[in-house]
């Protein structure tokens, strides 16, 4: 996959103690009421033990949940995806971003992922179409993502703020007619 440089990629990167997942669906949620169409999807829960034994991920637009663990009573020390259930989203999702998306939300960018497998197809789909990208993770995984991307991305705190400062640099009518000399958001935060 190629990135450049125009820092249409964003990667909320959290830590303990925070919530990518309100963060991200809070977004969505205000970006459907202006009316716009972000695509993608949410992680719902934050594991698959016998304490939320139906881990999934909620699918944008529509808001449904999805659960994506092959077998939820038998999670033990951990989750292990349904590859076909994950294949299945993966269709549904491309044929959303086909239909016209202003965003493209993955949620997480995990082992899959760093494999070239997951969801990681729909990235290179949402860039082909020139659509913005926001992508989740959690710190460890941050310098896999960095090899991944070849560093052209933006890094966010996962704040709401860092959020809608980089939304504002890529979004709207402007952004998708705007000329390769305009500022993008690398440039601006440098």
């Amino acid at each position: 996959m190629t990135f450049d440089a125009q820092c249409d990629v964003a990667a909320v990167v959290y830590g303990a103690g925070e919530d990518p997942d309100g963060l991200l669906i809070g977004f969505a949620d205000d970006l459907r009421r202006a009316g716009l169409r972000p695509v993608g999807v949410v992680q719902a829960g934050r594991s698959c033990r016998a304490e939320n034994p139906k881990l999934g991920v909620v699918v944008l637009p529509g808001g449904d949940t999805v659960c994506l663990v092959a077998d939820p009573g038998a999670c033990g020390a951990g989750c292990r995806l349904d590859a076909g259930r994950l294949a299945d989203l993966a269709k549904r999702l491309a044929a959303a971003i086909d239909e016209g998306a202003d965003l493209v939300i993955i949620n997480r960018f995990g082992s899959s992922e760093a494999e070239g497998g997951g969801l990681i197809d729909l990235i290179v789909q949402a860039l082909d179409a020139d659509r913005p990208v926001l992508i989740a993770m959690p710190e460890r995984r941050f310098a896999d993502w960095i090899r991944f991307s070849g560093g052209m991305n933006v890094r966010l705190a996962c704040r709401r703020d860092a959020l809608d400062l980089w939304w504002r640099s890529v979004a709207g009518p402007a952004a998708r007619r705007r000329p390769s000399s305009a500022a993008t958001f690398c440039e601006l935060a440098k």
